[in-house]
């Protein structure tokens, strides 16, 4: 049958060539990507120094606000806080002197999103931390905060910050206040949703000329193209008309933006930057801390995009060759992928050979120790 259509023939043979090559490359990308660290889950708040030692004496209290929403409007897709953004923030502020409250616009116990993949050891201290998990169950409900507790204030992010943050009457007051007294006013990812319709007294809106950042368009449409009609509004768009500097980075990387007492960051990888330049803010320097393996990633990732894939690769080089220097390679892979939805297969086959670089390195480093 096949001599007799050659066609057919041809093209069987280049489908299971493909097939072929696909498979290959599945086995190939997954040997690139590092074994999970199922011990990392059993973190405990004890046993991280930045948090138990040298502790400074006590700077007063900041509040972290986070979303009561629990579903993205009537998308029936659900929603809620990220853990990572309050983790890490929450464990910047008790580190460097400051004792944190928990506030949602209900009150009561938030939903909340744990996405496995991103989850480090602050994280899943934080998880297994009893008076942080007592906190974020019994959150003080927004209406009953008293302003004057709080040195500073912090929104959360996560996709349900988007419908109950910006047309709260009680969160535009605390933001008015806290502004205008030169007390700090953080947020991070969709937390800036809580800045779009405050106006100070004297009529101007509060983003008017202010350098901010926030989740961008580009990474919301990427993982819901129809963000537009899921959400009442795109962030980025809505801070702008408001009158914002808006300052984008790479998609999602850290950036972060610092106009006066205001500090926001565009997405959960901006929150180290963001808790520790509040904390500076505050008037303090904020204390040392072993950067991370994924902060690290972040620096090599966006060295590739700044300055090419060679100084990508001294980088990874040069951390490879440093025990106290760790970076997170699953992030380059994901950022490859992340890559090739966008189009950009380029800067797909790039990350991919980083990857597979940074593995050689490592794997030289721990033959060589």
């Amino acid at each position: 049958m096949l001599k007799k259509y050659p066609i057919l023939k041809w093209t069987l043979i280049t489908l299971a060539s493909l097939i072929v090559l696909l498979v290959s490359f599945g086995f190939w990308f997954k040997s690139l990507i590092p074994p999970q660290n199922k011990q990392i889950a059993t973190s405990l708040v004890e046993n991280l120094p930045y948090v138990t030692e040298n502790i400074p004496a006590h700077r007063g209290k900041i509040l972290a606000v986070v979303t009561s929403t629990a579903t993205m409007g009537n998308s029936g897709k659900s929603t809620g806080y990220e853990l990572t953004e309050l983790a890490r923030a929450y464990y910047v502020f008790q580190a460097n002197g400051f004792e944190v409250d928990v506030a949602s616009p209900l009150g009561g116990k938030p939903p909340v999103v744990i996405d496995d993949e991103d989850m480090g050891a602050y994280d899943f201290a934080f998880l297994n931390d009893p008076i942080a998990q007592q906190k974020t169950s019994n959150t003080i409900a927004i209406k009953d905060v008293v302003e004057e507790d709080y040195e500073a204030v912090f929104f959360v992010g996560g996709k349900g910050a988007m419908f109950d943050f910006p047309e709260n009457k009680k969160i535009q007051a605390l933001i008015r206040n806290y502004y205008q007294s030169n007390k700090v006013i953080g947020a991070v990812c969709h937390g800036p949703a809580a800045l779009v319709n405050v106006t100070l007294d004297d009529g101007r809106a509060l983003l008017e000329n202010k350098s901010v950042s926030s989740f961008t368009n580009e990474e919301e449409l990427l993982l819901i193209p129809d963000a537009a009609s899921v959400f009442p509004f795109l962030l980025q768009d809505k801070l702008i008309a408001q009158g914002a500097r808006f300052n984008p980075g790479a998609m999602y990387l850290e950036k972060m933006s610092h106009d006066q007492n205001l500090v926001t960051g565009q997405n959960p990888w901006s929150v180290w930057a963001v808790a520790e330049t509040m904390v500076r803010q505050l008037g303090h320097t904020p204390k040392f801390r072993q950067i991370t393996g994924e902060e690290n990633a972040v620096k090599i990732l966006n060295a590739y995009h700044e300055q090419g894939a060679q100084k990508a690769r001294e980088m990874i080089k040069e951390m490879s060759a440093d025990a106290k220097t760790p970076f997170d390679r699953l992030l380059i892979a994901k950022h490859g992928i992340i890559a090739a939805m966008r189009g950009k297969i380029g800067q797909f086959y790039d990350l991919i050979r980083l990857t597979s670089f940074a593995k050689k390195m490592e794997d030289a480093q721990a033959e060589y120790s």
